[in-house]
């Protein structure tokens, strides 16, 4: 029997470890651990819309009108009017026919790479994909096989050799490096070589596009060149849940086919509303991303004129990469002792030697809290480049 205690103090001794914070209130620029007040660089809530009024307002009145559970799977009882009008302002949104509501993006993409492959087919992912889209490839029955980050003559390649059903699927804005899939080429392959295209935008809806339409309008997508369009909406959005948007024939199939959505009970109405909420604003105030875009800009000329070293990123996701797990938790610790949050992340969510701190920007930021980090980032430069400390 495999010793938990011996694994776990391993884990310890290899700065490996993980555990949780406690936050005693809502998300926001600033937020509370352990009763003190924190300028918070770490949440994916990259609109501000979290703690918005109106989204709060709407998931109460969804409370009032639905209650504070859904009671059921969809296709049992349910899926109640409130689902199915965001389901269809989403696809409305995303421009195309349907959308279907899953209960987190996890469960999304489990459940439509499952839906979609099976033995004899080909699954195909960056290496760097989002663990959800790595176990979705995994616990399928169809060959899946991983290309190089970005690697479009690698992905060609897999393709030429791939066998039945060819399914690629990546994220659309990586998680932790912040840059961009070359969505455009992946599409051109696709096509070449009559393969569906799977991109999961859970960092980008919302965030990206003129109209917040996420990478695909960044990129002038449509559903022709990107089939299967996967979005969540715990970030941009501020809620929770996720969804998948495609053609008639997509949605009808995850619906009959698709596990994780046939066996588990329906995220609550409420949140739905809140979602609905959260939409809205996402389309009628632009100024959250152009004043995002401002502050993404704004950091990373202060990283490079302190000689951080960053990625090359325009997305709210910043990383600085330290290497070894050791600098980053200690960078980290340094910054939360200045009363900035900012998470350390360590493999095997990234490389060996390349721990990092993710530092996320939101609309809700302003210009001198960005300013401040800066200030803070430049004190503790010296905790990594000789170990001094703070």
């Amino acid at each position: 029997m495999r010793d938990l205690g011996q694994a776990l103090e391993a884990r310890r001794q290899q700065h490996l470890y993980r555990q949780r914070r406690i936050v005693e209130g809502p998300q926001g620029p600033r937020i509370r651990i352990d009763g003190r007040e924190l300028l918070n660089f770490c949440s994916n809530d990259y609109l501000g819309l979290a703690n918005h009024p109106e989204v709060v307002a709407a998931l109460k009145h969804g409370a009032d009108a639905y209650g504070a559970g859904s009671g059921a799977a969809h296709l049992v009882n349910g899926h109640s009017s409130a689902h199915h009008a965001l389901e269809e302002e989403l696809a409305a949104f995303c421009g195309r026919p349907r959308a279907l509501l899953f209960s987190t993006g996890y469960m999304a993409n489990l459940g439509t790479v499952a839906a979609l492959t099976g033995r004899g087919d080909t699954v195909l992912e960056d290496r760097l994909n989002h663990a959800s889209l790595i176990d979705a490839g995994q616990l399928t029955q169809a060959d899946m096989k991983r290309y190089g980050h970005a690697d479009m003559d690698a992905l060609a390649r897999r393709l030429q050799a791939a066998q039945g059903e060819t399914l690629i699927v990546s994220d659309a804005v990586f998680s932790m490096d912040g840059d961009l899939a070359p969505l455009p080429e992946m599409a051109a392959l696709a096509r070449d070589h009559d393969a569906w295209l799977m991109v999961d935008d859970a960092h980008g809806l919302g965030v990206l596009g003129q109209g917040g339409r996420g990478s695909l309008e960044h990129f002038g997508l449509g559903s022709d060149e990107v089939p299967i369009y996967m979005g969540t909406l715990g970030k941009g959005l501020g809620s929770f849940g996720a969804f998948v948007s495609g053609s008639e024939a997509l949605i009808e199939t995850l619906i009959n086919e698709s596990r994780t959505y046939i066996y588990t009970t329906a995220l609550p109405s409420a949140v739905a509303e809140a979602t609905r909420a959260a939409l809205r604003l996402v389309q009628s105030e632009s100024w959250r991303r152009e004043h995002l875009a401002a502050l993404v800009a704004r950091f990373r000329t202060g990283a490079e004129q302190l000689g951080l070293p960053m990625m090359p990123s325009q997305t709210a996701i910043q990383p600085v990469v330290l290497g070894e797990s050791e600098s980053a938790l200690a960078a980290s610790a340094a910054l939360m002792e200045r009363g900035i949050l900012v998470s350390a992340i360590r493999p095997p969510t990234v490389p060996k030697a390349a721990a990092r701190l993710r530092i996320t920007l939101s609309a809700a930021h302003s210009e001198a809290d960005v300013d401040t980090l800066l200030t803070q980032l430049e004190a503790i430069r010296e905790l990594w480049i000789t170990g001094a400390s703070s």
